[in-house]
């Protein structure tokens, strides 16, 4: 299930620890995030040295940032962490200042001295990372049952019933998926292999949320699981029977978002909207939906309407369209997929519309996936005057599942069997640039199914990100990669979703979703003719504290995964 099967498819701060202690190494009392940026900027004097200065080097040999040792510290009382702030970390990521004394981690007073305490599992010497904050050294990491109770320095030993040495590797919050489909019980070990530990449909579940819950249990699934409300589905299944190019009237309009708000009570953590794959929605449609998700502080996930550069209707027409939509209502609105749907070919000019919006007040956000073809099935709205919209021939087109590219003579039988068919038709370039962009986070959009006619990017997405564009290319640097694929997505959805506010973190009392990557080696190695291949150098991933991958393979009894959902007690 990549971009859409058809027109109609199938479809910050971790938890309060009361009066938090913060371990500084000499010289240095740095009480919150806000003050480091400000050091980081003015303390030339001082010739602190930031985690972005060491990355540089260390993104190409995989070797931590730098030792943290205990040396000498005072302890400072900060008070209670303060809420998240929904700034994405991507956004001016501060470096830690430190001296040759250490600079240690936010830790619990109660743990500040470790003797004597056991926990249920320790992570030991590994880079640890914790892009919520910054935080990047070598360091000791505890986990009590689902929790994240303790981070030492490396020298500071910790007493556990199960001990994981992550000496060389990568320590790093678990990966979220903000842009899948429904856990389906094969697909998703794929994408706990390749280091995610929650799954969320944020294009659209194509079922009425208390139904889709109901057949999606706490303990069912190996990672945590969500969605969002599918426009698409309810106009032509729940009560309307819209034909994807029909507009829907105003009462329509408004028994559609009537039913978006019960979706939404009844658990969903977004709403989606598709204008590509339902022409027939209006601009007034999706303005009384995006009403909706501001007054419910939800995000609205679009498809966006253009995904060529032909006019009438463009990709910066339907950019044009969104930002004003978040400006006109104070929405958040997420652009899925903006490389092949509203970005492509033109990626420089949409990232700056986003940004001149932003800078106008607009609260939007987007996301990539690191690859340069689109997949969808051959008889969608998508592939109509595919050669003339795109600029592509035969020769660029492959059958998910199979090695060869099409010719005239094989695409017609492939379009009579509507075939998911990956089509090359994204510049290099704008991927690149899309990923060096602060409000661009990483979605796969895709999850594998069991007939494997199937894109790679539902398997090997988040290595690939790793390997090719960290280590391979330096398009960017580790912590911005594992920023885009954790804090950010967990802060576009937690102001709905409180569980959220506990994932994509590695501060003490955050969830235990935890991956533990070795930088030098993690890669994908799904392709499009073989997307059912796992990943490698993703060593360990826990989720929820409870190990679901360790060296020697997937364990399949590991199910610690659990719904996300609405809550409106929470905005």
């Amino acid at each position: 299930m990549n971009e859409k099967e058809s027109t109609n498819k199938r479809k910050s701060t971790p938890q309060k620890v009361g009066r938090r202690q913060i371990l500084f190494g000499s010289g240095f009392a740095f009480l919150n995030v806000a003050i480091l940026r400000k050091l980081t900027r003015e303390s030339d004097d001082q010739q602190s040295v930031t985690t972005s200065d060491i990355d540089s080097a260390a993104e190409l040999t995989g070797e931590p940032a730098t030792n943290l040792t205990s040396g000498s510290t005072t302890i400072v009382e900060s008070g209670d962490s303060p809420e998240p702030t929904g700034s994405p970390a991507g956004d001016e990521m501060p470096g830690i200042p430190f001296t040759d004394a250490g600079f240690a981690p936010v830790v619990d007073a109660e743990f500040a001295a470790t003797t004597g305490q056991r926990f249920d599992i320790a992570i030991s010497g590994g880079r640890v990372i914790d892009p919520d904050s910054g935080f990047d050294f070598v360091a000791n990491l505890a986990i009590n049952g689902t929790k994240v109770t303790a981070i030492v320095p490396k020298d500071v030993p910790l007493d556990a019933t199960t001990t994981i040495d992550a000496t060389g590797l990568v320590v790093s919050p678990g990966f979220i998926d903000i842009l899948s489909y429904d856990p389906n019980g094969y697909g998703e070990w794929y994408k706990i292999a390749d280091g995610v530990t929650t799954n969320l449909g944020m294009h659209g579940i194509n079922r009425r949320a208390e139904r889709w819950f109901a057949q999606h249990a706490d303990g069912d699934h190996p990672l945590h699981f969500g969605g969002a409300y599918d426009n698409a589905f309810i106009r032509k299944y729940e009560g309307y029977d819209l034909d994807p190019y029909e507009s829907a009237k105003s009462n329509e309009i408004a028994g559609l978002v009537e039913r978006a708000r019960d979706n939404l009570y009844n658990g969903y953590i977004g709403l989606h909207m598709e204008p590509e794959y339902t022409p027939g929605v209006s601009y007034d449609e999706m303005n009384a939906h995006a009403v909706l998700a501001h007054e419910l502080k939800v995000p609205l996930c679009v498809h966006a309407r253009y995904s060529d550069n032909q006019p009438p209707g463009t990709n910066l027409e339907a950019v044009d369209e969104l930002t004003r939509i978040a400006l006109d209502t104070g929405a958040h609105v997420h652009i899925e997929h903006i490389n092949s749907t509203g970005g492509t070919g033109v990626m420089a000019e949409a990232l700056q519309k986003i940004s001149h919006a932003i800078s106008q007040g607009a609260s939007i956000t987007a996301c990539v996936y690191p690859y340069t073809f689109w997949a969808t099935t051959l008889k969608s709205a998508r592939f109509t005057d595919w050669q003339s919209k795109y600029g592509i021939t035969y020769n660029d087109l492959q059958v998910a599942g199979t090695p060869q590219r099409l010719t005239k003579e094989t695409f017609d039988k492939a379009y009579q069997a509507n075939k998911l068919t990956a089509a090359f038709a994204i510049p290099q370039a704008d991927v690149d640039l899309a990923l060096q962009t602060d409000f661009v986070m990483i979605g796969s959009d895709a999850i594998l199914e069991t007939d494997h006619n199937n894109h790679p990017r539902s398997t090997g997405c988040f290595s690939r990100v790793l390997s090719e564009y960290v280590r391979a290319r330096n398009i960017i640097d580790l912590p911005t990669a594992l920023s885009k694929m954790t804090i950010q997505p967990a802060r576009l959805l937690e102001k709905g979703c409180p569980d959220l506010r506990y994932k994509g973190r590695l501060g003490i009392g955050a969830d235990a979703d935890i991956v533990v990557f070795d930088a030098k080696t993690v890669s994908d190695r799904s392709t499009i003719a073989n997307p059912a291949q796992e990943s490698v150098g993703v060593n360990w991933v826990l989720v929820e504290g409870q190990v679901a991958k360790n060296p020697q393979g997937l364990d399949y009894g590991a199910k610690a995964g659990r719904a996300l959902r609405y809550d409106a007690s929470s905005i």
